[in-house]
Protein backbone atom coordinates (compact mmCIF):
# COMPACT_ATOMS: atom_id res chain seq x y z
CA UNK A 1 0.00 0.00 0.00
CA UNK A 2 2.70 2.07 1.04
CA UNK A 3 5.40 1.04 -1.51
CA UNK A 4 9.03 0.10 -0.85
CA UNK A 5 12.05 1.64 0.08
CA UNK A 6 14.59 -0.75 -1.00
CA UNK A 7 15.09 -4.13 -2.06
CA UNK A 8 17.70 -6.78 -2.26
CA UNK A 9 17.42 -9.79 -4.38
CA UNK A 10 19.58 -12.71 -3.65
CA UNK A 11 21.18 -14.88 -6.05
CA UNK A 12 18.67 -17.79 -5.53
CA UNK A 13 15.61 -15.32 -6.50
CA UNK A 14 14.26 -14.13 -2.76
CA UNK A 15 14.04 -10.72 -2.69
CA UNK A 16 13.79 -8.43 0.93
CA UNK A 17 12.29 -5.77 0.23
CA UNK A 18 11.53 -2.68 3.15
CA UNK A 19 8.68 -0.46 3.37
CA UNK A 20 6.84 2.16 5.48
CA UNK A 21 9.38 5.02 5.29
CA UNK A 22 8.89 7.86 7.30
CA UNK A 23 10.52 11.03 6.46
CA UNK A 24 10.28 14.17 8.18
CA UNK A 25 8.74 16.91 5.51
CA UNK A 26 7.50 13.77 3.13
CA UNK A 27 3.94 12.72 3.58
CA UNK A 28 3.07 9.52 4.63
CA UNK A 29 0.29 7.88 3.39
CA UNK A 30 0.26 5.78 6.38
CA UNK A 31 1.32 7.52 9.76
CA UNK A 32 0.83 5.77 12.17
CA UNK A 33 1.57 2.10 10.24
CA UNK A 34 5.20 0.59 11.21
CA UNK A 35 7.58 -0.26 9.03
CA UNK A 36 8.06 -3.86 7.46
CA UNK A 37 9.97 -6.09 5.70
CA UNK A 38 8.25 -8.27 3.09
CA UNK A 39 9.44 -11.48 0.85
CA UNK A 40 9.14 -12.38 -2.63
CA UNK A 41 10.12 -15.61 -4.76
CA UNK A 42 10.89 -14.32 -8.30
CA UNK A 43 11.09 -18.05 -9.10
CA UNK A 44 7.31 -18.38 -8.49
CA UNK A 45 5.36 -17.97 -11.64
CA UNK A 46 3.09 -15.48 -9.66
CA UNK A 47 5.51 -13.72 -7.51
CA UNK A 48 3.61 -11.74 -4.12
CA UNK A 49 5.21 -9.70 -1.58
CA UNK A 50 4.86 -11.64 1.63
CA UNK A 51 5.12 -9.76 5.27
CA UNK A 52 7.42 -11.05 7.61
CA UNK A 53 7.08 -11.53 10.87
CA UNK A 54 9.58 -9.52 13.21
CA UNK A 55 10.63 -11.33 16.62
CA UNK A 56 8.90 -10.86 20.05
CA UNK A 57 10.83 -7.82 21.94
CA UNK A 58 11.64 -6.28 18.98
CA UNK A 59 10.49 -2.24 19.42
CA UNK A 60 8.05 -1.94 16.20
CA UNK A 61 5.97 0.90 16.66
CA UNK A 62 9.76 2.61 15.84
CA UNK A 63 10.61 0.52 13.07
CA UNK A 64 11.55 2.92 10.54
CA UNK A 65 13.24 0.81 7.54
CA UNK A 66 15.30 2.81 5.47
CA UNK A 67 17.51 0.31 3.10
CA UNK A 68 18.52 -3.12 3.61
CA UNK A 69 21.36 -5.83 2.67
CA UNK A 70 22.27 -8.95 3.02
CA UNK A 71 24.65 -11.16 4.35
CA UNK A 72 25.59 -14.62 2.89
CA UNK A 73 28.15 -16.14 4.54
Amino acid sequence: ETGSEDIDILPNGLAFISSGLKYPGIKSLAPDKPGEIFLMDLNEDNPRAVELRISRGFDLSSFNPHGISTYID
